[in-house]
Order: structure tokens, then C-alpha cells, then sequence
């Protein structure tokens, strides 16, 4: 059994929304939010109503939705050279919030009656959907010609206006605005031989060339250009390493990872990659061993003991495992994923109260930050009623409707009518 959690639930704990797969991570989601408060700050943005959204995606983009809710992909951030850079895709974005675009290009799509162009017109992120440059050129080739290029001209006009604001934004939140020169430099690399080849009037943004220069020209005119204390950038830079190297580690292959870490690589990135790699490979003994190391270094950051405690969970040592995450949630407090690991370590340990302190843990989990683990976790170590209603919300988050309304309905049976559980299968019943 413990094998089989292991493949289910290893260290990220993925799931599936709106067809996409999201990560939970709560060192990168800590750290991501640490980078782009500034801009979001400036954008009228608090960090209670911020919600970063990891996508498990190798394309180079982010979104934001709603204005506060700000989904980044994992290909960019393996691949976006800083954490300025990333803090400036971010603003661009919020520009568009900021901008009410989404609103304009839905009313001005009704206008022209091509609704079903929607999705690619808005042109998400700064590359078109799927990074292809030459995408949106295709997809809008069966619409009218006159509604077509209106559509495209206001998508390009749009970006202009959010590369604009992404500056401004930059500015404003005491930031050195040249990040979003070097996010336009390297899409220029990536794609600069395909731009090259198409028509600029065929596609939803503007030249990637094109929007180099008017960066550069926007930001030659500000007289005093913000630039952070290198010891700050240099602390953000490490950070930004560590969350680079714990994404690849888990993500690439172990031939990646150990191109991009050689053991002759000693810094702290570099044996956090390869850990993570070893313990996904099994060599668990290796995994441990950097682990310590990464402790012995660092004896107060709380993601190296959370790792300790997977590696030790795979172990078998339950435990040493028990005893490593409680060690990461008494220094990261508030810590959904790690209250989760724990409450999944617990419940597989079964000694006296692991149960009640299992149930305890998937609770709060629940109600901070709701993932389907947790309800797993929870119908686990519960009974009854309340274990086939956590089951049910499990199978609900997980999109198997058939499976939910079975174990709501049992739940059901087996609750009061005025107990949560029995209220709220009723309300699964009726999706």
C-alpha cells in the first residue's frame, strides 16, 4: 500500500481543473507570490485576495483571471531567465486586467458576431496559445476578412496597451522595468526566425522586434529608473534558483537534470535538483544524503525537512518521516501541502491518535486550501457517513460525477439530516 501512495501522492499533489493540471506546492507558491507582490500591490492587488496557480504546462505562459487569481505555467518558469523577468510577465498580465480587456474583446467580438473566436483572439499570455507565433494567423483564417483583421488590429492594440501598463507597473512597484525587455528578448530567440517569416497583420500581438522597441523607448524616458539593492536582487536571484531547480528535479527526466546539475555543481540548487531526482528515482540513500546536506546548511528552511519527510516516508520510516515534517510546518506554519503529507504519513503509520490527528490536519486542510488528497486522507481515517462524504467530494474535485453521487447518496443513508455531511452530499446530488 505504501508503494502504490507513493506513485498516487508523491510530493505534488496534482489535480486537474477547468482541463488543466495544477500543482500544489507551497514553497513555490510562497515564492512566486514573493515576487510579484510588488507589481500586484500596485495594481490595487492585497495578498489575502492573491491566488497563484502553478500549471503543469511546458509552454512559456501565464494568465491572470478575475484580476486576482494568476496562473503561471510551469515552462516558464523553468525557462525565464529571473525573477524580474517573471515579475514583469505578471504585470503585463495584470495590465490587461487593469486595462478591462477581456471585457472590451468579448463586447467588441459580439460586435463583429465571430464569438466562437474568443479564446484565441484574446491571445492568453504574451505568446498565442500553445507559443506557436503563427497559430493565431491559422485559426482565424475561416472568419469573415473584415471582422477578422478589426479583431486582430484591437488584439495587437490591446498588448501594446498591456506592455505599456506592465512598465508603469514596474515603475510603480519600485522595480527595474528592463525585466520585460528581457522576457521580449528571449521570446525573440525562441521564436524570432518564425516571426520573421509571417505576416504581422495575421497574428494577435504585436512583433515581438516590435515590442522590444517600444520598451525600449517607453523606458528611456523615465529618468529615474528604480533599481533594487543588490543584495536584495541577489537573495531573490538564489530563491528563484531553488524554486527552478525543485521544479526541474520533479519534472525533468533524471538525464535533464543531471545535464543542468552535474555533481561537480555544489550550490545548494544544484543538490536540491539532483535529491529530488534520486528520491523520484528511487536511490533514495543518495536522496537522503543531499537532503542532510541541504539541512546542514540551512538547519531553519522548512522545504528541506518536507523533503527529508518524503524520502523517509518512501523509506518506510514512518516515524523519522513524522518527525521531519513536523520539524517543516513548526518553521513554515501556514503550510496546506505539508499538512497533508503529514496527515498522509499519519494515517498510514496508524498508532494511537495518528488517526485523530490525521483527521485533524486533512480538516484544516480542507478548509484553508481544499485538494482532493485531503479528502482522500480524510475518508481514510473517518468513518460512516463522513468518510463516504469525503469520498465523495474527493471523486467531485477529481471530475467523476457517477462516483461522487454514489458515495453521496451513501453518505446520506449513514448521516442525520441535519449533520454537514448530509447537507452537503445533498448538495453534490444536485450538480
Amino acid at each position: 500500500m505504501r508503494r502504490l501512495l507513493v506513485i498516487l501522492f508523491s510530493f505534488f499533489v496534482a489535480f486537474t481543473a477547468n482541463g488543466a493540471t495544477l500543482i500544489n506546492d507551497t514553497e513555490i507558491e510562497k515564492s512566486i507570490t514573493k515576487i510579484i507582490m510588488p507589481v500586484a500591490r500596485a495594481a490595487d492587488i492585497s495578498e489575502k485576495r492573491l491566488k497563484i496557480y502553478i500549471v503543469r504546462d511546458d509552454d512559456f505562459n501565464a494568465f491572470v483571471r478575475g484580476g486576482e487569481d494568476i496562473f503561471v505555467y510551469t515552462g516558464l518558469l523553468k525557462q525565464i531567465k529571473n525573477p524580474n523577468a517573471l515579475r514583469a510577465v505578471i504585470a503585463h498580465e495584470l495590465g490587461h486586467t487593469i486595462g478591462g480587456h477581456m471585457v472590451q474583446i468579448s463586447a467588441r467580438m459580439h460586435d463583429e458576431m465571430v464569438r466562437t473566436m474568443i479564446i484565441q483572439a484574446l491571445g492568453i499570455g504574451l505568446m498565442v496559445a500553445g507559443g506557436n507565433p503563427t497559430a493565431g494567423g491559422g485559426v482565424m483564417a475561416g472568419a469573415s476578412g473584415i471582422a477578422q483583421q478589426s479583431l486582430l488590429s484591437f488584439s495587437r492594440d490591446e498588448e501594446r496597451m498591456a506592455d505599456d501598463m506592465a512598465v508603469d507597473l514596474m515603475v510603480r512597484a519600485n522595480q527595474n522595468p528592463n525585466g520585460l525587455i528581457t522576457v521580449f528578448e528571449q521570446m525573440r530567440d525562441m521564436h524570432g526566425a518564425i516571426e520573421s517569416k509571417i505576416n504581422p497583420n495575421r497574428i494577435n500581438h504585436p512583433l515581438t522586434s516590435e515590442r522590444i522597441n517600444n520598451a525600449k523607448t517607453k523606458i528611456a524616458k523615465i529618468k529615474n529608473i528604480p533599481t533594487p539593492a543588490k543584495s536584495v536582487i541577489d537573495e531573490e536571484n538564489a530563491n528563484y534558483e531553488m524554486l527552478r531547480a525543485k521544479l526541474i528535479g520533479y519534472l525533468d527526466n533524471d538525464k535533464n537534470v543531471i545535464t543542468k546539475y552535474p555533481y561537480s555543481d555544489k550550490s545548494d540548487a544544484a543538490i536540491y535538483a539532483r535529491a529530488i531526482a534520486n528520491m523520484r528515482a528511487g536511490d533514495l540513500k543518495t536522496a537522503k544524503t543531499g537532503t542532510q546536506t541541504l539541512i546542514k546548511r540551512h538547519p531553519n528552511n522548512p522545504y528541506f525537512y518536507e523533503l527529508l519527510g518524503d524520502i523517509e516516508y518512501q523509506f518506510g520510516a514512518y516515524d523519522d518521516s513524522v518527525i521531519a515534517y513536523e520539524k517543516s510546518l513548526a518553521l513554515a506554519k501556514n503550510a496546506p501541502q505539508i499538512e497533508t503529507a503529514l496527515a498522509l504519513v499519519l494515517s498510514e503509520r496508524n498508532k494511537p491518535g495518528d488517526r485523530e490527528r490525521a483527521s485533524e490536519l486533512a480538516k484544516r486542510v480542507i478548509l484553508t486550501d481544499p485538494a482532493p488528497l485531503a479528502y482522500w486522507i480524510l475518508a481514510r481515517v473517518t468513518e460512516n457517513g463522513e468518510s463516504d462524504w469525503a469520498m465523495a467530494e474527493f471523486y467531485n474535485m477529481n471530475g467523476d460525477k457517477k462516483a461522487a453521487q454514489q458515495y453521496a447518496k451513501s453518505a446520506q443513508k449513514k448521516s442525520k439530516k441535519d449533520s454537514p455531511e448530509y447537507i452537503k452530499s445533498g448538495d453534490i446530488l444536485k450538480k
